[in-house]
């Protein structure tokens, strides 16, 4: 037999000199879905729930969009309503109101992503170069908790603390400015409390993603900086945060496709006669039109230009990130 290898080994070799193309091994039988469900059968147990959520209360409304090109009659219902077209579409695009909503919400939006997303960031580097882990700990605890207290709650807490002559902070503010000013009602105040009031329920919370991308950078490009003699701040700018580089970028993509979300509990709670003019986004122009005057039709129309707006963002976006090749959302 030993003969026999001796001899096959250099036929072979020979067949491959002269061209003689060797046999491809035979392709895997792929298992049937039947199998790859039975297997893996308790990982889809832990799926169903999400699919149920989003079949249920994502895709299946998607039905009733179709009467924001109707002109919807509850009594008719969804397929009896005449059709009109795009003609919602046209009435509100035309409307006098359009661009005082387009314009704050876009404010709001650009204000909320220029301040808070950077602060999201820059809170967990500050978390992460923390070495203390009792400290460590404490200040995410403290940080995370105003994430639970529904918009309703800091609602009051903000009526509480600027409230009109009585309210500590109203004080502390207008004794800085120097002014007398009604802060809940000031049109020019309503923006800055809208910010502030996400920056701090919110801003712990999104730090999560963000430090358990810090985790996964590798720590001998530390040891090696420090080596080097590289300080805190350098290892933060040239080994962190290329390393969540691309948490960051698909974190943005989300937060750009958001946009005109900016929130209808915290801005209709923050909302009154007197700051109104600013106060108006997409969202609580839906609940006024849609829900208080009854025009179902015009203000589904209205969420479905949100919609689409949304969808060309993140994919503008993302086309933007590939392009300057940089990681994106898909």
């Amino acid at each position: 037999m030993a003969g026999q290898q001796e001899v096959t080994a250099p036929v072979i070799e020979a067949k491959a000199s002269e061209g003689v193309a060797a046999k491809p091994p035979a392709p895997r039988r792929r298992r049937s879905f039947a199998v790859h469900f039975a297997h893996y059968k308790w990982l889809y147990l832990l799926l169903l729930p999400g699919v149920l959520y989003f079949a249920v209360f994502r895709y299946g409304p998607m039905y009733g969009v179709s009467i924001a090109f109707k002109d919807y009659v509850p009594f008719l219902g969804v397929n009896g309503s005449p059709w009109v077209g795009v003609t919602n579409f046209t009435d509100f695009f035309a409307n006098p109101d359009f661009p005082r909503l387009l314009g704050n919400t876009l404010i709001l939006a650009f204000l909320n992503l220029g301040i808070a997303f950077p602060l999201t960031i820059i809170l967990a580097l500050l978390l992460n170069e923390v070495r203390l882990s009792v400290l460590k700990r404490t200040v995410q605890t403290l940080v995370y908790i105003p994430h639970f207290l529904s918009w309703t709650i800091v609602a009051s807490l903000s009526f509480l603390l600027f409230a009109l002559d009585i309210g500590p902070l109203f004080q502390f503010v207008n004794g800085l400015f120097g002014t007398n000013v009604d802060i809940l009602s000031d049109p020019n105040w309503f923006r800055p409390l809208i910010v502030l009031q996400e920056i701090w329920k919110n801003t712990g919370w999104g730090t999560i993603i963000f430090l358990a991308a810090l985790a996964t950078v590798d720590q001998d490009q530390y040891e090696a900086a420090i080596i080097d003699g590289a300080g805190r701040f350098r290892r933060v700018w040239h080994i962190t945060l290329p390393g969540i580089r691309s948490t960051i970028i698909v974190m943005l993509i989300l937060a750009i496709g958001q946009m005109l979300n900016t929130g209808f509990e915290q801005i209709y709670l923050m909302t009154n006669a007197l700051n109104r003019s600013v106060a108006d986004v997409f969202d609580t122009y839906v609940y006024f039109v849609g829900i208080t005057q009854g025009a179902y039709s015009y203000s589904t129309a209205v969420g479905l230009f949100k919609s689409l707006v949304g969808i060309v963002l993140i994919f503008g976006t993302n086309w933007l990130s590939k392009r300057f090749n940089q990681s994106g959302l898909f």
